[in-house]
């Protein structure tokens, strides 16, 4: 079974590409605004909305906490539209993603991020679901509404297993 040991990775814009964007201000386009009293940081990720009457989703998800090692079992796709997570609580939490190879999940990778890190999970990439780690946390999300099926689920016929 040691083959199927998923270690955690920092989060690195780099490392992420592939899956989508890390949300993060430090070295982000950022300028003034509201008369110089609040900095905006500007584009930090890319809204993906697809299909019939595609409109953006603002939800908060309050993740009740995982332990470590966690079994993994499952992860999801968005063939819709992209899931951006921001934490709103101070948070200790991972993201789990794969690569696709003709409709199966690949090549997990799984990332610790650093405070203030949120991700944008890009549109079709498996993904684990929210893991929050130690103590429940809230999450602003941004996701597809809209007509047609937007959650692909793929259950492993052997979980991995993620290791701090």
């Amino acid at each position: 079974m040691t083959d199927r040991i998923l270690a955690i990775e920092p989060l690195t814009a780099e490392a992420f590409a592939s899956f989508g964007q890390v949300i993060d201000a430090a070295g982000a386009h950022h300028y003034p605004i509201n008369n110089g009293m609040t900095e905006r940081y500007h584009d930090l990720a890319r809204v993906e909305l697809g299909g019939v009457h595609a409109r953006p989703l603002i939800s908060i998800f309050h993740g009740q906490p995982y332990a470590l090692p966690l079994s993994l079992k499952l992860v999801e796709r968005h063939p819709l539209g992209s899931q951006a997570f921001y934490p709103l609580d101070d948070a200790n939490w991972l993201v789990i993603v794969a690569e696709d190879d003709h409709g199966t999940p690949t090549g997990l990778r799984v990332f610790r991020p650093a405070p203030d890190q949120g991700v944008n999970i890009a549109m079709n990439t498996w993904h684990g679901v929210l893991t929050v780690l130690e103590r429940s946390a809230r999450f602003l999300v941004v996701d597809r509404g809209g007509d047609g099926v937007n959650l692909e689920e793929h259950h492993f016929a052997e979980p991995w297993l993620v290791k701090a």
